[in-house]
């Protein structure tokens, strides 16, 4: 088997070190390439020339952002049988997709639970993705606030500050203090439904949970995964007795119960939803990449996108 092992250096839990073990370790089994991420886009690149080279395996060790990259090289040119598998090692903070669909979050435990998928020859799993315009998603993209919150972190980020949990926390609390919260600017459309004006923000999920705070899974739809459609999670009013009951509920958040309550809209196993911004264009994130704002984006479910090592 040929492999490719797409490395970003500059995630939180990779180091040199672990990068020459995870090699060592995959080099028992097969031919491994071992690349490095240089820049942002350069993880899209390497798995674009991978796919292109006809190479059965692509191994990514990095972070949500990197194995974004990686999923939106591989299918640059579009939906293949023939795709290389995709396995996924994790090396970020908070690793949501990898975590999502089963893989150890330690990356030597997740580099064995691969090798002995591979040995046993385990079927890989088959999943969907989300797409966010032409941009492909993992576990979640978003419009509104929680972009804005992406925005802000990523110039952190660009500034050379380390990216942690309270971090995110900070600049939410400052996103929500800059949103007006009246009438939304977003009208959201689902199928078979009459548009619905009025909404502040709107989450959309590929996998359950939509994201994890530390080690605790915060649910925006709990039935939500990579084998079907995607959740769908609309904030009406953005008022602070709602902000806070909505937050106690996603904190509490378990298997089977999500949020729920006046002013939310959940729907799961949506083919698409479309969301236009009535007040001018708002921003939109995916995986925790901020894209740019826009006047209008619709969110798609791409099933069976990928084979998945786990």
């Amino acid at each position: 088997m040929r492999a490719v092992l797409i490395v970003n250096p500059h995630a939180t839990a990779t180091t040199p070190r672990r990068r020459d073990l995870l090699t060592h370790a995959f080099a028992g089994q097969m031919e491994v390439q071992v690349e490095q991420t240089g820049a942002r886009g350069h993880g899209a690149d390497l798995a674009a020339q991978a796919a292109a080279d006809d190479v059965e395996l692509v191994i990514v060790h990095g972070g949500d952002g990197t194995v974004n990259e990686v999923v939106n090289g591989l299918l640059a040119d579009g939906l293949r049988p023939d795709l290389p598998l995709l396995a996924v090692v994790p090396g970020g903070s908070t690793n949501v997709f990898a975590r999502a669909i089963g893989m150890d979050p330690d990356p030597t435990a997740a580099t064995e639970q691969i090798l002995e998928s591979l040995q046993s020859a385990r079927e890989p799993r088959i999943v969907s993705l989300g797409r966010a315009g032409r941009r492909y998603f993992t576990f979640n993209a978003g419009i509104g606030m929680d972009a804005e919150v992406v925005r802000r972190v990523e110039e952190e980020r660009s500034a050379g500050r380390r990216i942690s949990n309270a971090l995110h926390v900070r600049h939410a609390v400052a996103a929500y203090r800059a949103t007006e919260t009246g009438t939304g600017p977003l009208t959201v459309t689902l199928p078979g439904s009459e548009p619905l004006p009025g909404c502040q923000l709107a989450f959309i999920s590929n996998v359950d949970p939509w994201t994890y705070l530390g080690s605790r899974p915060i649910r925006t739809n709990p039935t939500t995964s990579p084998d079907g459609g995607l959740g769908v999670f609309v904030a009406r009013s953005l008022r602070l007795p709602t902000v806070a009951r909505t937050i106690a509920q996603l904190v509490r958040s378990r298997p089977g119960r999500g949020p729920h309550g006046r002013g939310l809209l959940t729907a799961d196993d949506v083919a698409w939803v479309r969301v236009t911004a009535t007040e001018g264009p708002v921003g939109v994130q995916a995986d925790g990449d901020y894209l740019g704002r826009f006047d209008e984006v619709e969110f798609t479910s791409v099933p069976a996108a990928l084979r998945v090592v786990v």
